[in-house]
């Protein structure tokens, strides 16, 4: 009994928040806000869920408590929106990213804190970003408007954040609490509180008002992106949109990211398999004469050519802190070793085209993030093996490595050993992914394996099942 009386007057104390966070709105919209079923849901929901996630980032602080406010004003804007859509009338596609500008551009502060240099608390991040996009549910409009249905759509966002959440956890399991309570309080907010809340009180989307005033919205603000130290600030880019279908001129030329992406993808109306390639016998890796099986490293004192340098910084190879080996902006260098190594320590190779890297010891985590045309043989590894943001890379395990992760890669050769073959390959945004695996006999040959890249999803008995893709011919 006092428990529950506690969580009641947590949920009033949450309301009154949301209520003091709303005084910019008109007083209709409060009275709203205050009455409305599905908005003191959602106040619950702020509460409950957003306010464990919130609790675990106060004993955490740094970064992870910044990427954490920001995951409350999503929300909190969320709730705004969906007060406002109870009076306002249902607007076209370009009045609809308007009208949800104010939470797209929260969004995109979450996104902005991914860019740069890879932190320390990267994976947090990540995470918060990538679960944000769950929130654009709020801009679905039927079926023909390039979105999965709401209850799917968190569920698919969710997808995305968990791969990184998951890291999370497996990072700091062993180590301190408060990030594997943040993990997963994160994991429980979306699923299952927002998708729970979404099944219950807007299945088939929000509901806008057909009596209602016309839909309207604050003109944008561009988000400023800090500069480096000493360098001019640049003027800020025009911000991007999760809701918009249409580029504006200034960013045509850019790639879109994230859910515009998708967006852009299912609206040009071209075939899923536009651009793929047959794959011949003559390019199959075991038919391959420019290929040896393993990923050559040249001796220690081998003399190579002049490298060249990389515009993004010198090349390093150090290890600071005692606890971390940086390997930078190498180019076209073949003779990179790390020997003296202990399992306490990781290895973050960071920009490199061209080069191959052995790791001679054990250590705890390696990390390969925006190499092209890099191999890397390690001996073994603790915790993980990490791909992320890479083209064309090779990667020899000679030991064992209980995780490998691919995120974000184009092109990707595995080389396990038998005593890797146990290891847990993920992969997420990744395509071109080969695993070679000793053969049956001792001698033999290796044997690849192409790791799926497409999937097909069904629905059956009220769920959806999904399987990798199966090809058949020659």
């Amino acid at each position: 009994m006092e428990e529950k009386l506690i969580q009641r007057l947590e949920a009033a104390v949450a309301r009154l928040e949301a209520v003091s966070a709303t005084r910019g709105l008109p007083s209709d919209d409060l009275d709203a806000g205050s009455s409305d079923p599905s908005i003191l849901a959602f106040d619950d929901l702020i509460a409950q869920c957003v306010g464990k996630v919130s609790s675990a980032a106060e004993n955490i602080g740094g970064q992870v408590l910044d990427a954490t406010k920001i995951l409350r004003e999503a929300f909190s804007a969320q709730r705004e929106l969906l007060i406002k859509i109870k009076q306002t009338q249902k607007p076209d596609l370009e009045g609809l990213g308007q009208f949800l500008m104010p939470l797209n551009e929260v969004i995109m502060q979450a996104s902005a804190l991914t860019e740069g240099r890879r932190s320390d608390f990267f994976n947090h991040l990540k995470a918060v970003a990538d679960s944000l996009t769950a929130l654009a549910w709020i801009a679905y409009t039927g079926k023909d408007c390039g979105m999965s249905m709401p209850i799917a759509h968190v569920e698919e966002s969710w997808q995305m954040a968990e791969f990184y959440n998951n890291k999370v956890l497996v990072e700091y399991r062993n180590k301190e609490s408060n990030h594997v309570e943040w993990a997963k309080a994160l994991k429980e907010l979306y699923l299952p509180g927002l998708r729970d809340y979404v099944k219950s009180f807007y299945p088939l989307g929000p509901v806008w008002s057909a009596t209602g005033k016309p839909a309207t919205s604050a003109p944008a603000k561009a988000l400023p992106k800090a500069p480096a130290p000493g360098a001019p600030a640049p003027p800020p880019p025009p911000p991007a949109s999760l809701f918009s279908s249409e580029s504006s001129p200034s960013s045509s030329s850019r790639p879109k990211e994230g859910m515009a992406a998708v967006f852009q993808e299912i609206n040009s109306g071209k075939p899923v398999t536009t651009g793929l390639r047959k794959v011949t016998d003559d390019m199959k890796t075991k038919n391959r004469t420019d290929r040896t099986g393993v990923v050559g490293v040249s001796e220690k004192g081998g003399r190579t050519s002049s490298p060249a340098f990389s515009k993004a910084g010198p090349p390093k190879l150090e290890l600071q802190t005692g606890r971390k080996w940086v390997v930078e902006n190498h180019i076209g260098r073949k003779d990179l070793v790390i020997d003296d190594c202990d399992a306490k320590q990781s290895v973050y190779i960071f920009g490199c085209k061209d080069s191959v890297l052995q790791i001679k010891g054990k250590v705890n985590n390696i990390t390969v993030d925006k190499c092209t045309k890099t191999g890397v043989v390690f001996a073994e590894v603790v915790a993980a093996f990490e791909i992320v943001n890479c083209n064309r890379v090779e990667v020899q395990c000679q030991g064992s490595a209980p995780t490998i992760s691919v995120d974000n890669t184009s092109g990707c050769q595995l080389y396990l050993s038998k005593d890797s073959l146990d290891s847990s390959i993920t992969t997420a945004k990744s395509s071109e992914i080969n695993v070679l695996v000793p053969g049956a006999e001792p001698d033999g040959d290796l044997v690849e394996h192409a790791l799926p890249q497409q999937y097909v999803h069904t629905f059956k008995d009220g769920h959806f099942t999904t399987s990798p893709v199966s090809h058949s011919g020659g």
